[in-house]
């Protein structure tokens, strides 16, 4: 950090409803520059970050600012399906996250924070984080990542993310692999979470928290988790408390509605940064832990398959032995957590959901099968769509 009155500069890149950029700040950052090219999105970011220059395409960017100290990106990895054989910066020329590389080549900065999906580890077999990996260290830069689940932050949703921290000048592992909890502490359920859009197959089972929060359907439709409360009734969250479940304020997303329907603030909300996990991050970077001890990690060979939590310099990658859970808040049950009233799962969802139940092969347990049917029998007698 440069000083108190004078706070570092970063620069978020395909920054969505700005998680990452909102960690930064809270980490004590300015964000001057962000660049996002949903419309929705974006209106959330000019309402949010009424300071910092917003541009709809990365690609326009021709240079990064002066005195950058960090640059962030939740950058989409679909297209690193399809690039080239080749490594290094060549190998992301044509992907979205080569923009990244293409920026910090052009003015580098001492330090990268990128997020994406754990399936970026074993996209082409793992060849697309080979190549984004060479490619920083082509720039100089050594790297570690981690799989980082949210809810050991205290937020009760089963949330598992990819974070990589590549530096100029500092230790990535002080960084991201330095502090580790090795376990998630037992507790007793008192309610569950599912997604009652699938039962043919997942289930996004989660005792006292929700499985992530999705997008919505290809079409738009929201679909918010289910959950099954201490009640036996089976509930999803108002959006404000998804909003809240990813560690943003109430209605942040609200602003979306200038540029689309009230329901595109779920597929906002899905896609975002856990604000948590990217404070964490940030706030490690601005001050670095202790140095990380590395005696017991191990070399990966080429072919080998990508850890869970790797670091890297010079065309050598390691596997770090360290879990999920960076640390371990303990937190409320997500029933306990709703703030605002949540509605009652209908009842053709409901049987819906347990017609793919009884069809598939799925093994759940009978008392969850009841509870379902309960709700369907009872639909009737309740009063409207509220809890």
């Amino acid at each position: 950090m440069t000083s108190q009155n004078s706070p570092a500069k970063a620069v978020g890149l395909f920054a969505g409803i700005g998680g990452l950029e909102l960690g930064l700040q809270k980490a004590g950052y300015s964000t001057v520059l962000l660049a996002e090219n949903f419309e929705p999105a974006r209106e959330v970011l000019k309402a949010r970050f009424p300071d910092a220059r917003l541009t709809g395409d990365v690609r326009s960017i021709s240079r990064l600012p002066s005195g950058i100290e960090v640059v962030v990106g939740g950058f989409p990895c679909q297209d690193l399906s399809s690039v080239g054989p080749k490594t290094g910066i060549a190998g992301t020329r044509s992907s979205l996250v080569g923009e990244i590389i293409r920026l910090i080549a052009d003015r580098p900065v001492p330090w990268v924070i990128l997020e994406n999906v754990p399936f970026l580890l074993d996209l082409d077999k793992g060849r697309a984080l080979r190549l984004i990996t060479s490619a920083l260290e082509e720039l100089g830069y050594t790297w570690a990542y981690r799989v980082i689940d949210a809810q050991c932050f205290g937020l009760p949703q089963r949330r598992r993310r990819w974070f990589l921290v590549a530096s100029l000048k500092g230790d990535p592992r002080a960084v991201l692999l330095s502090s580790d909890h090795s376990r998630i502490p037992q507790v007793d359920p008192t309610c569950f979470g599912f997604y009652w859009t699938e039962g043919t197959r997942a289930l996004g089972w989660a005792p006292n928290v929700i499985p992530p929060i999705k997008c919505g359907s290809t079409i738009g439709v929201p679909s918010p988790p289910a959950i099954l409360t201490s009640g036996r009734k089976i509930v999803t969250p108002d959006i404000r408390d998804a909003e809240r479940l990813q560690g943003f304020k109430v209605d942040w997303t609200k602003p979306a509605e200038q540029a689309a329907k009230q329901s595109i603030r779920w597929k906002l909300v899905g896609n975002a940064v856990s604000v948590k996990a990217a404070e964490w991050v940030a706030g490690r970077v601005a001050k670095p832990s202790s140095k990380y001890n590395d005696s017991n990690d191990r070399l990966l060979k080429p072919d080998d398959k990508w850890p869970r939590a790797a670091w890297g310099f010079q065309g050598e990658a390691f596997a770090a032995s360290v879990s999920e859970w960076p640390t371990w808040r303990t937190g409320p049950s997500v029933e306990d957590f709703l703030r605002f009233a949540p509605k009652l799962l209908s009842e053709r969802a409901c049987k819906g959901f347990l017609s793919r139940l009884e069809k598939g092969s799925l093994r759940t347990s009978p008392d969850f099968i009841h509870a379902i049917q309960e709700q369907i029998e009872r639909f009737g007698e309740l009063d409207g769509n509220t809890f």
